[in-house]
């Protein structure tokens, strides 16, 4: 469906539509109450494409919860992932994976890694475990590779072995996805890796912001600004949208993104949801479909850094889909994860959001696949949120963007 049409198919059904059982139970706010954001946006003249699109009112949950520092002393995290023994596993963005022991210890650096490219916003990105992990101990990695011709995106694999008493170690390490084109560029290299329910394994990739990469977002035949979906082993499936297709890399499953960094699977649909970078305004939440454009660079909200519109300027056009959500100012999204614990039940079926902007942790109140309330947690912290995740035990992880960062522990109060 284009983005028009799924624009007037959302105004005209969504208000009709009850949300699924996991929707947040917080009471409906009332028209007049205020959003979140009060500043102007970047770009005033543009204008949603469906109500509530943007600036959904502050909707609080009442959620009174306690934070306690769980590790410290990392230097910039950026991946977390919750081990089945309660442990943690942690990157730092220089290019180091540890352990977080349940006193809160930090491992020694898991050995094993291959050569990480640590310059600009490029290092050791995401996490994710096999859905066999009790079984393999199978560990996802993404991370930024150099080679001759420039950088990119890269995701591998290795079997953990962390005995106690013995050094960490990630053994049978292979890469199993490259990111192409390479690009002479440091930025935008997106990170974040989702298993869906069928074992195969969404990746988010940057378009790596400098113009040349900026411009192959919306073309098939690399995989700058796109979302792909792999099998564990780094195959491609044979239901992707483009296999077969000539002049189009088969692993794509969407395209039109800018950087994708933060990424979750919907507790009920099982559908990827994502959040990508804006510029100057235009942070975008999707819920990416097979074969769809997203629009990145010939349509977006907000504006170049520079004040200056980007490209034409215009926000929607035929055949480009349209994001359920966006924000202007941007949060600057890294980290998602939806809550579906009973603890603080007016959380359930929320999805929590990183701010590395904003300095918050963002708490979207849904209606079905409708943003309808925002919140945002933890603004006395006045830390960059680089990633969340969601324990079984209805307890909340965060991982704190800074050379002296830390890993938090968010408990509901109950």
């Amino acid at each position: 469906m284009t983005r028009a049409a799924t624009a007037a198919l959302l105004a005209a059904l969504l208000g009709a539509c009850g949300g699924p059982p996991s929707s947040a139970q917080a009471p409906a706010a009332s028209p007049a109450a205020a959003p979140v954001e009060t500043p102007p946006p970047n770009a005033p003249d543009q204008s949603p494409a469906f109500p509530g699109q943007t600036r959904a009112p502050e909707m609080k949950a009442d959620v009174a919860f306690e934070v306690t520092t769980v590790a410290e002393n990392l230097q910039n995290p950026w991946g977390l992932a919750l081990l089945p023994d309660g442990r943690l596993l942690v990157t730092e963005r220089p290019g180091r994976l540890r352990i977080v022991g349940a006193d809160g210890k930090l491992s020694d650096p898991v050995a094993g890694l291959p050569a990480i490219d640590a310059q600009g916003q490029g290092g050791l990105f995401g996490l994710a475990l096999d859905p066999a992990f009790a079984r393999n101990g199978l560990v996802y990695f993404s991370f930024a590779e150099r080679v001759p011709t420039g950088s990119h995106t890269a995701v591998g694999r290795g079997r953990l072995v962390a005995q106690p008493g013995s050094a960490p170690r990630l053994e049978d390490v292979k890469v199993i996805f490259r990111q192409s084109p390479d690009l002479d560029s440091t930025m935008h290299y997106g990170g974040r890796l989702v298993f869906a329910r069928d074992g195969k394994l969404f990746v988010t990739l940057g378009e790596r912001s400098i113009l040349p990469g900026r411009m192959q977002a919306e073309r098939l035949d690399g995989t700058l600004g796109k979302l792909v979906r792999i099998n564990a082993d780094g195959s491609i499936p044979n239901d992707n949208p483009y296999v077969g297709k000539a002049d189009a890399r088969p692993e794509i499953w969407s395209s039109g993104h800018r950087n994708v960094q933060s990424a979750a699977l919907h507790p009920v649909t099982g559908a990827i949801w994502t959040v990508e970078h804006g510029a100057r305004g235009g942070d975008e939440l999707n819920i990416p479909m097979a074969g769809k454009d997203y629009g990145w660079p010939t349509i977006t909200y907000g504006l170049e850094y520079s004040g200056k519109p980007i490209g034409e300027g215009i926000t929607a056009k035929a055949g480009l889909e349209q994001p359920v959500y966006y924000w202007d100012p941007v949060i600057a999204p890294s980290g998602m994860a939806f809550y579906t614990s009973d603890r603080a039940p007016a959380w359930k079926g929320s999805v929590f959001i990183g701010g590395l902007g904003s300095k918050r942790l963002v708490r979207l109140t849904l209606d079905g696949d409708r943003v309808v309330g925002e919140e945002r947690l933890l603004g006395d912290l006045k830390q960059r949120i680089r990633d969340v995740i969601a324990a079984p035990d209805g307890t909340l992880y965060v991982a704190t963007d800074a050379a002296d960062g830390k890993v938090l522990k968010i408990t509901p109060k109950v």
